[in-house]
């Protein structure tokens, strides 16, 4: 019979042997930092994301606590991937009047495919070894707050922009875990953070979604352009910038990211026409194009719908007339959102029309 030391190592040698970048352990006890939850979530920072407010028999959110979904858990192990391509920053194209951006960690496979058969490899492995004991791999769609418990496998510290972030590796990772019921010692000494009095992401974040370690996710443009159905509010339409799905900015502008570690794992490079594509070209693709061009891609999550509405707010952004044509095809057409979207973007390239004039 193993030790819980013996079977810590154990699990992060076959980690390690499977290509993660990082691997650690972590209890499956409650943790006092997810303390601060409920008020999260009853601020109403969570959005429309109502998965994130789910609740346990007992009335607590069941991400408060892991044995509220797996009552046999004692040890979560954990795992990043680096997912950072040789490539440019979405902020080298910020002012761009013909391209949008696209979210790095989208520009190849689906990471929840990629990542669920290396947490399955794992979990087969550890098996193996492990008799009648229990596992169940999640790669962000359990509720499990992926970070914090990364934070406590020793796996990076959580940053003000509150991403997870890593001395050398930087913070483009895929986290995954992979929850037991064996007991294996937790990391000890989790990395401490080293932020210090930086705050370049919260001055950078365009519509103010961050604090201080601490985001309000119905604000962030990840949110707005990705899971939020429907109408993207006015007042966030313009902090949108050119940003088609979701948005890489708090983590460009980070300085433990000038050195990041990159990827050259096939299925993190980017697919052709990716970054920084052409908005021209996004928005004459049909929804057959759709379903060709991102057939595994993560920017499936967005929708077809989703997709032109966003493509058309970067067109009105980028004040480009290059552009009109497509918005009054939208304009005219069938889908109401996209008709209001589009009119909103053919005003706005009518204001930038103005002011370049009067300038002139």
């Amino acid at each position: 019979m193993r030790t819980p030391e013996q079977w810590r190592e154990l699990a992060l040698e076959i980690g390690r042997d499977l290509g993660f970048d990082l691997v650690g352990v972590a209890s499956a006890e409650p943790s006092a930092r997810l303390a601060m939850f409920p008020d999260w979530v009853d601020a109403g920072m969570a959005g429309e994301m109502g998965y994130l407010a789910r609740r346990s028999e007992d009335g607590h959110y069941v991400r408060e606590r892991i044995t509220a979904v797996w009552p046999w858990a004692r040890s979560v192990l954990c795992a990043a991937v680096v997912y950072n391509a040789e490539a440019p920053r979405s902020t080298e194209f910020a002012a761009s009047r013909e391209r949008g951006w696209i979210s790095r960690y989208a520009w190849g496979e689906d990471y929840h495919l990629t990542l669920r058969d290396k947490l399955e490899d794992w979990r087969q492995r550890l098996a193996a070894e492990a008799g009648e004991e229990q596992f169940h791999a999640t790669v962000d769609t359990a509720p499990i707050v992926e970070r914090e418990v990364a934070w406590r496998a020793g796996l990076g510290w959580q940053g003000k922009n509150t991403c997870l972030i890593h001395p050398k590796k930087g913070s483009y990772m895929f986290l995954g875990t992979l929850v037991t019921s064996i007991a294996m010692a937790a990391e000890e000494a989790p990395v401490p953070d080293r932020c210090g009095s930086c705050t370049r992401c919260l001055e950078a974040c365009p519509t103010g979604a961050l604090t201080a370690y601490k985001m309000d996710a119905s604000r962030c443009l990840a949110y707005l352009n990705i899971e939020l159905r429907g109408a993207i509010p006015e007042h966030f339409r313009e902090p949108m910038g050119n940003n088609v799905l979701g948005c890489d900015i708090c983590q460009d502008v980070c300085p433990w990211n000038r050195r990041a570690a990159t990827t050259t794992a096939p299925e993190f490079q980017p697919r052709p026409g990716l970054v920084a594509p052409r908005l021209a070209e996004l928005g004459a693709m049909s929804e057959e194009d759709y379903r060709e061009r991102f057939r595994h891609s993560a920017v499936k999550r967005a929708k077809f719908a989703g997709l032109q509405r966003n493509i058309a707010v970067a067109m009105g952004n980028s004040g480009n007339p290059e552009f009109l044509l497509q918005l009054q095809s939208w304009e005219a057409g069938a889908d109401a959102v996209l008709a209001e979207h589009a009119r909103w973007a053919l005003a706005r390239i009518g204001e930038a029309r103005i002011e370049a004039q009067t300038e002139s």
